[in-house]
């Protein structure tokens, strides 16, 4: 339990979730946070609750500073319910009459999944609303990362209520950038490669309009993971970089196997490929977990993908893993297939089509080799890996 002050009357009454390890698919060992932010001024504000089972919580936090039923207006920002799955709870406990503010499509969404009568005002882009000292603009961020996400922006404080933009699933009592130290960018780069990278175009508007209109940012609050404060300029240009999707001179080869005949091919293929002075890795699927593959494959330039064929389709991990990147839309990527097969072999072909679909530069033909690879077949997974990393270093 916690409830911190962040800048004057302005405090962090969220919770942590140190056991969840699941989060729709992206693995978080190191749990995650609910964040929930509360104002007091002449208005008494909360931005945004927090999953529902944790609404005892919630409201304990909120208790340590003010009676809950003090609390003049509800906000918020994003309607998945990691962040509104206690809001029944809450109107209820402070006076289901109280305002709830929220984008136009929150207001659809919150109606829609929770079936409740509540003061809806649905906000324009860019309304102000006053609370005595303070002034509170929202700021439209639609599909960063749904339809009705938005931003709230406490001007007095130079304080960006980002919602689930900037923020990490990690769980720890180290609540600041400076506290908390460098480590917390590769939480932010996985965050990023796994709910964020599909927008990266928005993203990058976003953030030159942010600079057009003169937003003065002193700290950043997400709703999961550490508060920025000391530099929060750090992670908007970490989005800005992350978003322009320049990879770097890496390649990841990302591959199952059976019989650890495609296993050999991939680590000939990653060595080849490192030979043309390419970083290269191989990355076995079932020792790895996709969101761990999609944040490797977020600044690789080559994604080299192995399968063995079964029952004349790919290996159900495999599918897996292309299913997944090609919900997230990588960028700016180098593809190529291989794999090994007893009689039939369609697992190239079927590789290929999938990294085609998303756009990739294909290395063809794809390599593929009947049952175990010999000596000959090993020299040529090494020669298809130096193809591969010639062409990293020709881009």
């Amino acid at each position: 339990m916690r409830a911190v002050e962040i800048a004057k009357g302005v405090y962090n009454v969220g919770v942590i979730d140190w056991n969840i390890r699941d989060f729709h698919g992206y693995s978080t060992e190191k749990g995650s946070t609910y964040n929930a932010f509360l104002i007091v001024d002449e208005k008494v504000v909360l931005i945004d609750t927090v999953k529902k089972g944790f609404e005892d919580q919630l409201l304990d936090n909120i208790s340590r500073i003010i009676d809950p039923k003090k609390i003049d207006i509800m906000i918020s920002n994003h309607t998945e319910m990691d962040h509104s799955g206690s809001l029944p709870k809450i109107m209820h406990y402070i006076g289901e009459e109280k305002p709830l503010y929220c984008s136009k499509m929150g207001l659809k969404n919150l109606a829609q999944h929770f079936k409740q009568q509540w003061n809806y005002h649905g906000v324009e882009n860019g309304e102000e609303l006053n609370i005595g000292s303070r002034t509170l603009t929202f700021l439209e961020t639609r599909m960063l990362h749904w339809p009705d996400s938005m931003f709230t922006y406490c001007k007095e404080d130079k304080i960006l209520f980002s919602s689930d933009a900037f923020g990490q699933h990690y769980a720890g009592y180290e609540m600041f950038d400076d506290v908390v130290g460098h480590t917390i960018m590769s939480h932010a780069k996985k965050y990023f490669a796994n709910i964020l990278m599909l927008y990266a175009p928005k993203i990058l508007k976003l953030i030159e309009h942010v600079g057009e209109i003169g937003l003065d940012i002193e700290m950043i609050c997400p709703d999961h993971g550490i508060i920025w404060r000391k530099d929060p300029g750090k992670i908007i240009e970490a989005y800005a970089q992350w978003s322009r999707q320049i990879p770097e001179k890496k390649a990841i080869v990302v591959y199952d196997t059976m019989w650890h005949s495609t296993q050999k091919m991939a680590e000939a293929i990653s060595a080849g490929i490192s030979a043309e002075g390419v970083s290269a890795r191989p990355i076995h699927i079932r020792s790895s977990h996709r969101s761990d593959i999609m944040t490797e494959v977020l600044d690789a330039k080559a994604i080299v993908v192995g399968s063995p064929t079964l029952n004349n389709n790919l290996f159900p991990t495999v599918s897996d893993i292309l299913t997944y990147m090609k919900g997230l839309k990588p960028k700016n990527k180098i593809g190529a297939a291989f794999g090994s097969y007893g009689w039939s072999g369609e697992s190239v072909k079927l590789i290929s089509a999938e990294l085609e679909a998303m756009k990739f530069d294909m290395i063809e033909p794809g390599m593929k080799i009947q049952y175990v690879p010999d000596s000959d077949g090993l020299a040529s997974c090494m020669e298809f890996g130096r193809q591969i990393g010639r062409a990293v270093n020709r881009q």
